[in-house]
């Protein structure tokens, strides 16, 4: 299931769900923790990717810490590198954060 706005820093799938029922061609209805409780049950085929079969690889909701109206801190773990662009009249700070 998509999750949040897509970056390279933001997790944007969360899962892997078990589908309980198919709804239409193409909406299925998920079985969702108790965490998840706000989000609507059945999601478009669009929305659903394929489970993945490295388990390391998916993230689980307790990890990222899923408030009641879905929102979630960002924490950083380490800044690996900083460097600052300069443009014709700007500079741009960047950090590569792990």
């Amino acid at each position: 299931m998509r999750f949040g706005k897509r970056g390279k820093l933001n997790p944007w799938c969360i899962g892997p769900f078990r589908i309980s029922m198919r709804v239409d061609k193409v909406a299925y209805e998920l079985e969702l923790p108790s965490e998840l409780s706000t989000v609507h049950l059945v999601f478009h085929v669009s929305m659903l990717k394929k489970c993945l079969s490295d388990p390391s690889l998916v993230v689980p909701t307790k990890n990222i810490g899923i408030k009641d109206n879905l929102s979630y801190e960002k924490v950083l773990v380490q800044i690996l590198d900083r460097r600052v662009h300069m443009l014709r009249t700007k500079e741009i700070a960047s950090a590569k954060v792990l």
